[in-house]
C-alpha cells in the first residue's frame, strides 16, 4: 500500500524511499512489533475468557508442564494479524510471490485455529484428524507450489538449486510440485512439533526469518545475485517485506510468550510459521538450505519419526519421550537450559546456512 507513494516521489522527493526493500522491511518489522504489542494483551484477555480451562496438557508429558495448566492459546492469531497487517501496508502489492507467502500462512493458520479449537473445546490433546489435516496442508502446498512455478522464468521453472555449487540447477520436471509440497508442509508440521516450551519455536523461527530475509533481498537483486554467484529470481526480493514482518511479530508474541507464558501459539501460530517458511524457501529456490537453517526443526520432527518407527517395529523407545525437547527434559535440564542451548543451536546452524551463499 504504501510502496504506491513511490509514485508521487516526482512531486515530493523523500516518497522516493518506499521504493527500497531494506527500509519497507525495517517498517514492516517495527509495523508489526507495535500491532502485537498494543492489541496482544486485549486478545490474551479474550481468549482467556473464551478458553476458560486454557490449552489442554499432555497427561504424559513431563510434570513440570502441569503448572502450567489454564494458560490460553491459539496466540497464533496475534502472530497472523501483526504480519498480515504490516505486509499489506508495506509490501507491493503487484507482486505475486507476496501473495503466495502470504496465502500459504494464512490457510495454514487456519487449519492450525482449527485444530486448536477442537482441543480447546473439548479439553483434549487430539484435535483435527492427522489424514484430514494433512490432506488440507498438502492440497494448500500443492496450489503454492504450482503458482510459484508458473510464476517463475522458464529457466526456473520446476529446477532446484544446490548449495555450494555456482549455477547447479536440477530439472526435477512436474516432480517440483511433489518435492515443493513436501517442503511446505514438512516446515509447517516441523515448527508445531518444536513448539513445546516457552519460546522454544519463536526465536528459531525469528531467526530462520531473518537469514531467509537477507537470502530473499540478494537473490532478487541481480548485481548481489551475480556477485555472490546464486540463482537469480526477479521479484523475489519482495518476500524480505514477510521476513521482517515474521521477525516483527515475533518479537512482539515472545514478550507475552516468555517464561512463563500469558499465552501459547499453538498450532494456529506453528503451522503458520513453518508454512511461510516453506513457501519462501520455495520461492527463493532455497529449498535445501531451509533444511539447514531450520536444522533445529528437521531435528524435532526425525527424532518423533525415528520414536514412532523404532516403537512399532521392535517396541523399543530411541528417546525417553519425543520431540527431542522433551527428552532432554526428561533427562533432568530444565526447561530454559534446553531453550536457550536450542536456540544456541538455531543461530549456529543459520550461519551455516548464510555461508552457502558465498561457499561456491
Amino acid at each position: 500500500m504504501l510502496y504506491e507513494l513511490v509514485a508521487f516521489a516526482d512531486q515530493f522527493g523523500p516518497l522516493n524511499v518506499f521504493r527500497y526493500i531494506t527500509f519497507r522491511t525495517m517498517g514492516a518489522l517495527v509495523t508489526a512489533l507495535l500491532f502485537v504489542f498494543l492489541f496482544g494483551p486485549a486478545i490474551i484477555d479474550l481468549l482467556r475468557i473464551k478458553q476458560g480451562k486454557g490449552q489442554p496438557i499432555r497427561e504424559d508429558g513431563p510434570k513440570s508442564h502441569f503448572i502450567k495448566r489454564g494458560t490460553p492459546t491459539m496466540g497464533g492469531l496475534m502472530i497472523l494479524a501483526g504480519v498480515t497487517v504490516s505486509t499489506l501496508l508495506w509490501a507491493n502489492w503487484a507482486n505475486k510471490f507476496v501473495w503466495v507467502a502470504l496465502a500459504v500462512t494464512l490457510a495454514y493458520g487456519a487449519i492450525g485455529f482449527y485444530d486448536d479449537y477442537l482441543k480447546v473445546t473439548k479439553q483434549t490433546t487430539s484435535g483435527f484428524g492427522g489424514k484430514g489435516r494433512l490432506l488440507l496442508e498438502f492440497l494448500v502446498a500443492a496450489i503454492a507450489t504450482y503458482a510459484i512455478v508458473q510464476m517463475s522464468p522458464a529457466a526456473l521453472a520446476g529446477k532446484l538449486a544446490v548449495p555450494f555449487f555456482k549455477s547447479v540447477l536440477l530439472d526435477l520436471g512436474y516432480f517440483f510440485i511433489i518435492f515443493g509440497m513436501i517442503v511446505i508442509v514438512g516446515a509447517g508440521n516441523a515448527v508445531n512439533l518444536t513448539d513445546g516450551l516457552d519460546g522454544l519455536a519463536i526465536v528459531p523461527v525469528m531467526i530462520a526469518a531473518a537469514t531467509f530475509g537477507f537470502i530473499a533481498y540478494a537473490i532478487g537483486r541481480f548485481d548481489f545475485a551475480r556477485y555472490l554467484q546464486v540463482t537469480y529470481v526477479a521479484g523475489a526480493g519482495e518476500l524480505a517485506i514477510i521476513c521482517g514482518a515474521l521477525i516483527g511479530a515475533g518479537l512482539g508474541f515472545l514478550w507475552f510468550n516468555a517464561p512463563p507464558a500469558m499465552i501459547f501459539m499453538g498450532d494456529t501460530g506453528s503451522l503458520a510459521l513453518g508454512g511461510a517458511l516453506g513457501a519462501i524457501a520455495v520461492a527463493t529456490k532455497h529449498e535445501i538450505v531451509l533444511a539447514i537453517c531450520g536444522g533445529l526443526f528437521v531435528l524435532e520432527a526425525m527424532s518423533v519419526i525415528i520414536q514412532v518407527a523404532s516403537f512399532k517395529m521392535t517396541g523399543k523407545r530411541v528417546f525417553r519421550m519425543a520431540p527431542l525437547h522433551h527428552h532432554y527434559e526428561q533427562k533432568g535440564w530444565a526447561e530454559s537450559t534446553v531453550v536457550v542451548r536450542f536456540w544456541i543451536i538455531s543461530v549456529i546452524l543459520s550461519l551455516i546456512a548464510l555461508s552457502t551463499l558465498k561457499l561456491r
